[in-house]
């Protein structure tokens, strides 16, 4: 199967990290998610009911990721990816990408993040 539902390039404000700076100051998140899903039946019904309403997603995400800090992208993403998996049974896996544009690490980059897969048990 290789039908997706995605959500690219979402962008947040939070207070997530390790070092006190960004913990104080605080920066934008960039959040990428791709989620594994059959999406047949959506195409031949035209129905949001047999399918994930990315909406609805859009603000699972929003209220994790602009919520209380916490000092890993990991455990945000592990929370992300639960959330999207327990309340979706359609969803086979979900892939959450994270990155920071701008934190405090001296150099020239793009951004650095992490990306986890899990699937849908």
């Amino acid at each position: 199967m290789q039908d997706k539902i995605f959500l690219n390039g979402l962008r947040f404000y939070g207070y997530h990290g390790v070092l006190s700076a960004e913990n104080d100051i605080g920066q934008i998140f960039v959040v990428d998610v791709e989620m594994l899903i059959d999406l047949s039946a959506a195409g031949m019904s035209d129905k949001v009911e047999d399918t994930v309403n990315y909406g609805e997603v859009f603000e699972v995400i929003k209220n994790i990721m602009e919520g209380q800090p916490v000092n890993l992208l990991e455990h945000l993403a592990e929370r992300i990816a639960k959330r999207i998996n327990s309340h979706y049974n359609r969803v086979l896996t979900t892939k959450i990408r994270i990155t920071k544009e701008n934190p405090p690490i001296p150099g020239h980059y793009q951004g650095v993040g992490i990306e986890i897969v899990r699937e849908n048990k």
